[in-house]
């Protein structure tokens, strides 16, 4: 590709960005549809849902561990996001806890 070429596709990149972030604001401005609202309802916790399956796809609790960093790390996560309802600090700490006890830095009880 030129240089020239290259400047076409990043412009037609931010354009593209652009148009898809802000064409529902413009569209959407005075009253929002029954159907999009119903998504802004749902979808963000499907969304969460579907990464929790995701997240616990291949834990065994028949082997190894028995998936307990996972699962402690989970109720830690649901303690603090109840406690503080602070969702950034809440995955934050449920992955800090996950990774020290992945990494043997905490040792498990059992």
């Amino acid at each position: 590709m030129t240089v020239g070429q290259r400047i076409i596709t990043i412009l037609l990149c931010i354009l593209g960005t652009m148009l898809t972030r802000f064409l529902p604001f413009i569209l959407f401005q005075k009253n929002t549809p029954k159907a999009v609202q119903y998504l802004g309802k749902v979808l963000p916790p499907a969304s969460f849902a579907l990464l929790l399956v995701y997240c616990f796809r291949n834990v065994s609790i028949f082997s190894g561990n028995h998936g307990l960093p996972e699962f402690l790390s989970l109720g830690l996560t649901i303690l603090i996001h109840c406690w503080k309802r602070n969702m950034l600090l809440s995955i934050f700490s449920g992955t800090v806890l996950y990774m020290l006890l992945r990494q043997g830095i905490l040792p498990l009880p059992l």
